[in-house]
C-alpha cells in the first residue's frame, strides 16, 4: 500500500534527482550506490510506477517522478531548516562552512567579515575558498558562493546581499603612453583588457543624464580572474572594468569617466540546489549581508 512507503526514502529520492546518478547520490549522502539504488526500486515498486529512466551513465526522472519532486522537495527543505533552527536554539553555531568567493573579493570583504563572525561563533570552523570561477557546489561540498556582477543561471537559489559600482580603470603610465579617452566612444580605439567570465565582456553601457551610449570593445588580452585584471592595468597593459572602489585601495589605478555611469554589478549569496539552507549558512548570510552595508 501507499502508505507503507519509507519516508526515509525521501531524502534518497530527492538526492538522485539532483545528483543526477546513484553514485553522485551515495557520494553526496554519505553511503554505498547500492542503499540508494535499492531503497529507490522498492519505493517504486510500493508505489507502482517508474520514478526514473535507468541507462549506464545516468537517471532521468519519468514524468511521475517529475511530479513526485516538485511537490516533495519544498516540503523537505522546511522540514530540515525547521529541523536546523531547533537544534540551534539548543546550542551554538558549530561544524563545518565552507565559502567560496572571487580572490579578491574575499582579501578585501569576506575574509575580515569571516574573521569576526568566527570570533562570535567559535565552535565553527570557517573554510574559504577563492577563486574566479564557478564552482560545483554539490561536489565540492561547498555550503555558499559569493558571486559578484549579474547571474546568468535564473534557476539558481540565491539573495542578493549588495551592489556595487564599477567603473573603467587604468593606469597613468598608459595614460602616458596611449593618451587619454575623453568619451566612452574612444574606448574602442584603446587596448582592452578582457575578463572572460562575463557573460558580455566586450560590450558595456554607460550613461550619462540622458545620455546613453553602448561602445563595443577590442580584446587585446583575456583574462579569467579580477586579480590578473588588475596586475595588467598596473603593468600599463591596457583598460578594463572594475569594482568602483578599487582606485581607491590601488594608488597606481586611474579611474575614467568621473560623470558616466556603468550598471552596477549585484552582490550575490548562492546556495546549492535542492539542499535545505543550514542555520549557519542564514545566520552568516544574515551578518555578511550586515557588514557590507556598513562598508
Amino acid at each position: 500500500m501507499i502508505n507503507d512507503v519509507d519516508l526515509n526514502t525521501l531524502p534518497l529520492f530527492i538526492a538522485t534527482v539532483e545528483a543526477g546518478s546513484f553514485t553522485r547520490a551515495a557520494e553526496r549522502l554519505g553511503c554505498t550506490k547500492t542503499k540508494v539504488s535499492l531503497n529507490i526500486r522498492a519505493m517504486e515498486d510500493h508505489l507502482g510506477l517508474a520514478l526514473f529512466t535507468r541507462t549506464t551513465r545516468q537517471v532521468t526522472l519519468t514524468e511521475a517522478g517529475q511530479q513526485l519532486y516538485q511537490a516533495c522537495q519544498p516540503l523537505l527543505l522546511q522540514l530540515g531548516e525547521a529541523l536546523s533552527d531547533a537544534g540551534t536554539s539548543a546550542r551554538t553555531l558549530s561544524g563545518n562552512l565552507r565559502i567560496t568567493a572571487p580572490a579578491d573579493h574575499v582579501a578585501q570583504s569576506l575574509a575580515p567579515a569571516a574573521a569576526a563572525f568566527g570570533e562570535r561563533h567559535p565552535n565553527l570552523r570557517i573554510e574559504l575558498r577563492s577563486g574566479d570561477k564557478v564552482s560545483d557546489l554539490v561536489s565540492e561540498g561547498i555550503d555558499l558562493a559569493i558571486r559578484m556582477g549579474w547571474l546568468r543561471d535564473s534557476s539558481l537559489r540565491a539573495q542578493k546581499l549588495g551592489e556595487f559600482q564599477q567603473r573603467v580603470v587604468t593606469s597613468a603610465g598608459y595614460l602616458e603612453a596611449m593618451g587619454t579617452p575623453t568619451h566612452p566612444s574612444e574606448l574602442s580605439q584603446h587596448r582592452w583588457i578582457e575578463f572572460t567570465p562575463l557573460p558580455s565582456a566586450l560590450t558595456w553601457t554607460f550613461e550619462k543624464g540622458g545620455e546613453r551610449i553602448q561602445v563595443q570593445m577590442n580584446s587585446h588580452l583575456k583574462v579569467d580572474s579580477t586579480s590578473a585584471v588588475r596586475s595588467l592595468i598596473m603593468k600599463g597593459a591596457g583598460l578594463s572594468v572594475l569594482a568602483g572602489n578599487f582606485s581607491q585601495q590601488y594608488p597606481g589605478l586611474v579611474s575614467l569617466f568621473p560623470d558616466w555611469q556603468l550598471p552596477s554589478g549585484g552582490i550575490y549569496a548562492v546556495f546549492p540546489p535542492g539542499a535545505f539552507i543550514p542555520a549557519k549558512v542564514r545566520s552568516f548570510v544574515d551578518f555578511y549581508r550586515q557588514w557590507l552595508a556598513a562598508e
